[in-house]
């Protein structure tokens, strides 16, 4: 056997030895989500403090019975008992009824199949961000795909009636196709593989917003910095202009996609209020509750402002009470500005808590301190070790980017833990560089001091 077979022979062998790990990793996240599914069971209270389960539920229900999306009883903020609502994820809603239709309406039957979804596709899609984060190392990218595993949050939202796990999903593989879509650019690949990172790009911020609309101001900033980006990788004059011509195409193309995702419920709403709602009717409520004067200085995440009875006696419709609410809203804003900034700061606290609280649910608990609390020590190393040094900034700065944007937008309106998961899942990364690195400091430090203590 020559050298150059051997040689071929140790990489393929290091190519299965990569996949087999893969696979009993996926197959170890599957399996802790699949029970905890199993544990949560067939009813849709449990978590009980998860409260969206059952609206999701609900909705389902009624879509299977041909009611559209409505409720048969008044629901939470202000829909009507039979009225159309455009207040929950449209897509999740329709996932979760296509289960019904098939399964009847068993909460369990949802549970098992996004836990097995949720158990491969979200870890991977740690992996493969890892992979374009810090290329050719291979331990470091399985470590990615351990931690993603293991991390206990994930795997309770996995369970969950809920949308984190497929919107995670849908984030980290637009992040891919992103930083892939940046790499072709810089490369000057040809149209036809810039058109599919284009397509990729599209589906997936696409699929991301029609699970959770609270992505679409990252979208405007993802768009501008490939843009930027593009416009950078040369030298000024007209190899400039030639790059940024190759670059708007697949991220117009990515736009265009996007749109023809939110076009028919945009639709829909006009069609149902009469006036032009882009998607969900939510932003405003949230906006108006979350800077109520209520909160004061301290924001309460788990509390919800009533809605005006002014606006609910005046029969307004989802638009106009979330046109309405949003001015509100940033009324409260405008009338005392310090009052929140101070309640903005506050919010921090609510997006990076850690500890259980006396309204945690044990599971939660367990989640909180075994997720964040054991992990966020070496997410914040990874990040600051990938700014610090140069060859792993660039690489980097997308993802980084979109964990100080997404994180910005929550701690300025509303705050929760698991609004938090999304910038969790692209810091699966950041931790398994800084245990890479913390055990090559360590091997160091303990190679120097050995021969000292030999001559003892």
């Amino acid at each position: 056997m020559t050298q150059a077979e051997r040689g071929s022979d140790r990489t393929g062998g290091l190519a299965r030895d990569r996949r087999k790990w893969v696979l009993a990793i996926l197959a170890f996240s599957v399996l802790i989500r699949v029970g905890i599914a199993l544990y949560l069971g067939d009813v849709v209270d449990a978590p009980l403090n998860l409260t969206d389960q059952r609206s999701y539920h609900a909705l389902a229900v009624r879509l299977v019975q041909g009611y559209g999306y409505s409720f048969e009883v008044g629901w939470y903020p202000f829909t009507p008992a039979g009225a159309p609502t455009a207040h929950w994820s449209f897509l999740y809603s329709l996932l979760v009824a296509g289960v019904y239709a098939l399964f009847g309406p068993h909460p369990l039957a949802m549970r098992l199949l996004q836990a097995v979804l949720a158990g491969i596709l979200l870890p991977l899609g740690c992996y493969r961000l890892a992979q374009r984060l810090v290329p050719g190392r291979a331990r470091l990218h399985l470590l990615a795909l351990v931690a993603a595993a293991g991390y206990s949050y994930f795997a309770l939202y996995a369970a969950t009636l809920m949308t984190e796990s497929l919107f995670i999903i849908c984030v980290l593989w637009s992040l891919c196709a992103a930083m892939d879509l940046e790499a072709r650019l810089a490369a000057s690949g040809d149209r036809r593989e810039l058109r599919r990172d284009g397509i990729s790009l599209g589906l997936s911020l696409g699929l991301a917003t029609l699970l959770r609309q609270s992505i679409l101001p990252w979208v405007a900033i993802l768009f501008l910095w490939l843009l930027w980006r593009a416009s950078r990788s040369v030298e000024a004059g007209t190899r400039r202009r030639l790059r940024l011509r190759t670059a708007l195409p697949p991220v117009l193309l990515a736009g265009g996609i996007l749109l023809t995702c939110i076009l028919p419920f945009t639709m829909r709403n006009y069609l149902v209020y009469g006036r032009f709602l882009l998607l969900n009717s939510n932003t405003g409520y949230a906006m108006y509750s979350a800077q109520h004067p209520m909160h004061g200085t301290r924001f309460q995440a788990y509390a919800a402002a009533p809605v005006p009875e002014d606006l609910l006696a005046a029969g307004m419709n989802e638009a106009e009470l979330d046109s309405e609410l949003m001015r509100r809203g940033l009324a409260f804003v405008l009338e005392d500005p310090r009052r929140y900034l101070l309640l903005s700061g506050s919010r921090l606290l609510d997006y990076f808590a850690f500890l259980p609280e006396k309204s945690t649910s044990a599971l939660h608990a367990v989640g909180r301190f075994v997720g964040f609390g054991l992990y966020g020590p070496f997410m914040a190393y990874g990040v600051v070790l990938s700014l610090a040094r140069k060859e792993l900034r660039a690489g980097a700065s997308l993802a980084l980017l979109f964990m100080l944007c997404y994180s910005t937008l929550h701690v300025f309106t509303w705050s929760m833990v698991r609004y938090r998961l999304p910038v969790d899942a692209v810091a699966m990364a950041f931790a398994a560089l800084a245990v890479v690195d913390l055990y090559a400091r360590i091997g160091r430090h303990l190679s120097r001091r050995r021969p000292a203590e030999t001559r003892f």
